[in-house]
């Protein structure tokens, strides 16, 4: 069960000790390295790999306007390694693995490698390939297990089963959190995708509520319902909705 790994980085200092760390990781195989943007996307379309090792301030094409031309769904796991912290909330609004700052040391990366390794299926798995075809089994979807969020000057990883509540606000997702909402910008289809459903369901157009956050489910007009939430949220969940309720859920 291997890993194979991609390094992106403008800085050759940089590629160079990533290749240290994945030689010395079992699990991870480093299979290329790029120096650039464009560089990059032939890389990554040409050797697949499970995870790319991507810096984000690069000359003329940096780690965001890569993914961008990879499109969705990308081809594999993201870990940033950058220098600079200002770009973290962005990073995990297009659902980075991890996050890692220059200068990455030993410790840091091993703890990066072993969440990968723990968490993410190689693609090349061929006797998991083999199974799957014989049983008809789907390839697992991994959801969000983490969020970071903003908090005043600063940014605070929370696990998503803390979340009681997302709201869209134009191209902004209020995330509530024990009663207070952090700003991202994204998209309420795209949030709902990377949340499981059998934890998380839109009740409206414009929100999403984690089940064990509701509290008391109360008639309203129209055959609508009204939603008391943990933190004292009050939420409608509309007839268009409730007709899509997630398997094993009923009212």
């Amino acid at each position: 069960m291997t890993l194979r790994a991609v390094v992106i980085d403008d800085e050759a200092p940089a590629r160079a000790k990533l290749r240290r760390y994945l030689a010395a990781s079992e699990g991870l195989l480093w299979v290329g390295e790029a120096a650039d943007g464009p560089s990059a996307v032939e890389l990554v379309r040409r050797e697949r790999p499970d995870v790319m090792f991507l810096d984000i301030t690069m000359p003329g094409m940096d780690g965001f306007a890569v993914l961008q031309a990879l499109g969705d769904p990308l081809p594999a796991e993201i870990v940033f390694v950058t220098a600079h912290d200002e770009h973290a909330v962005r990073a995990f609004e297009v659902h980075a693995f991890d996050y890692l700052l220059k200068p990455v040391g030993p410790e840091r990366f091993a703890r990066a490698a072993a969440r990968l390794l723990g968490n993410v299926k190689p693609s090349i798995d061929i006797s998991g390939r083999v199974e799957g075809l014989l049983d008809g089994a789907p390839v697992p979807v991994r959801y969000l297990d983490r969020l970071l969020l903003p908090s005043g000057d600063a940014a605070e990883l929370v696990r998503v089963e803390r979340i009681d509540r997302v709201v869209a606000s134009r191209n902004y997702l209020d995330v509530f959190v024990d009663g207070t909402a952090h700003r991202l910008r994204g998209t309420l289809d795209s949030m709902q995708g990377r949340l499981n459903p059998s934890a998380f369901v839109r009740v409206n157009r414009s929100t999403i509520v984690r089940l064990d956050a509701i509290r008391q489910v109360q008639p309203w007009p129209d055959g609508e319902q009204r939603l008391l939430l943990a933190d004292g949220g009050r939420v409608t969940w509309t007839r268009r909705y409730l007709e899509n309720l997630p398997p094993g859920l009923s009212l």
